[in-house]
């Protein structure tokens, strides 16, 4: 009896402590939903960018839609807070801020002012990643892979047999590692014939092509490169960087037509190779000409390696502003936190202006050299986007080279480029202008 006076004292008491809880529950979720986790991504303020996107990306991967705001800040993040993304922004090292809705909204409203070109993009979905690269090939090996590695976006290799069984529509977006697409083996011949790895290379190369029914890799890398085209027709995101950019054009030019010397493919060229090209079929590049010396470490007058006459410390482009609010594409390709990007070379450094057909959009150039850096377009239902240059903070990679720590470079504005392409596919499609 004694025990049920006292539990009949104290149950007010549990009450009062359950409907206290209660209230805290209801407070907290509310302000958990009316807070934001906004990600700066400007020069003073952002300390690690290339992880930002990373953040951006695991934001999508929980379903949480990200808000681009592009020019605003640097083109800086904001998504609804979580204690995870809290986390993940101290465990990597990303700035952050976490702001009331008001703040939000007040963001939301001067960036929507016709004064100012200032945009939002909503990121929805995750894209799907491939990289066409040799499956031995190392992260470091590749300015993709290795920023993807570094920002923790995860991606698939596939190679030519996973593009001729057709399981690129798999994918939203696709990066060509430095390949050479025209069956030269990169043009190393005269530096490397007798290089171990180029002959080990040769011999792998010719192994897959007749495993996959082809004669030659000449060959096989034509239809790829059909393939390839088929998949950006069809919706796909195209992106190439170095010598997949031109190397890839020739080869859709060359289509069913012998350009190979015999130290590539065991017999001559065909003659008159050069008249026989059809520029029509090519993304970007239109009347250039190819180089008929085999022993040569270039493919064509596309790419302006061989002729610049500039010291590194001068080397630098600048990307284009286009207008937020109605050029969303370009804008979103373009968000950096600095205008003026410092230059790199690869075996295809940058694009001759006088190449590039009336129809393709200049991103980035250095206008005194004639040169355009950063190109995209349109083909079918997708679209393309080649980036000259192996690696933007390893100026004038060499065969051999060590690999680049990203860790030195958490703030590249070479490698933000590459990273606004791997968020592109995720915008709403509403929102792009087609």
């Amino acid at each position: 009896m004694v025990e049920i006076r006292a539990l009949m004292q104290i149950m007010p008491m549990m009450k009062c402590h359950f409907n206290k809880l209660l209230i805290l529950f209801f407070v907290f979720s509310f302000q958990s939903r009316g807070i934001q986790l906004f990600i700066p991504m400007d020069d003073e303020n952002q300390k690690q960018h290339l992880k930002g996107y990373g953040v951006a990306y695991l934001a999508l991967e929980k379903s949480i839609e990200v808000e681009w705001l592009l020019n605003y800040r640097g083109g800086s993040f904001m998504m609804p807070f979580t204690e995870e993304l809290k986390l993940e922004c101290r465990i990597r090292n990303v700035t952050y801020e976490v702001i009331s809705e008001e703040e939000a909204s007040g963001i939301r409203e001067s960036i929507s002012s016709p004064a100012v070109n200032q945009s939002i993009v909503k990121l929805q979905k995750p894209p799907k990643i491939a990289v066409y690269s040799p499956k031995g090939k190392q992260p470091w090996d590749d300015a993709v892979t290795l920023v993807l590695t570094y920002a923790e976006i995860p991606y698939d290799v596939v190679y030519d047999k996973e593009v001729l069984d057709d399981l690129l529509p798999k994918y939203d977006w696709l990066h060509l590692h430095h390949e050479d697409f025209t069956g030269q083996y990169g043009r190393f011949y005269a530096a490397f014939r007798n290089a171990p790895w180029y002959i080990e290379q040769k011999r792998e190369q010719e192994a897959l092509a007749a495993e996959l029914g082809f004669d030659k890799v000449s060959e096989l890398k034509s239809a790829v490169a059909e393939k390839i085209r088929e998949f950006t027709i069809g919706g796909g995101f195209l992106f190439a960087m170095c010598s997949a950019t031109d190397s890839y054009e020739i080869a859709l030019s060359a289509l069913d037509i012998d350009i190979c010397e015999p130290m590539f493919d065991g017999d001559p060229a065909e003659p008159n190779y050069q008249n026989k090209l059809d520029y029509h079929r090519c993304n970007a590049f239109e009347d250039f000409t190819l180089k008929a010396n085999p022993t040569e470490y270039e493919f064509s007058d596309i790419d302006v390696t061989q002729n610049r006459k500039i010291a590194e410390e001068r080397d630098y482009f600048s990307l284009f502003e286009f207008s937020a609010k109605w050029d969303i594409v370009p804008t979103m390709l373009t968000q950096n936190h600095v205008r003026l990007v410092k230059g790199f070379m690869g075996q295809t450094t940058a694009f001759r202006k006088s190449l590039i057909k009336s129809d393709v959009l200049i991103l980035g150039e250095f206008k005194a050299m004639g040169e355009a850096r950063y190109i995209h377009g349109e083909l079918g239902l997708g679209t393309w986007t080649y980036y000259g240059g192996h690696d933007p903070e390893d100026y004038q990679h060499r065969v051999g080279d060590p690999k680049t720590e990203l860790e030195l470079y958490p703030t590249s504005p070479g490698y933000r480029l590459i990273l606004n392409n791997i968020l592109f596919p995720a915008a709403k499609k509403k929102n792009q202008k087609t």
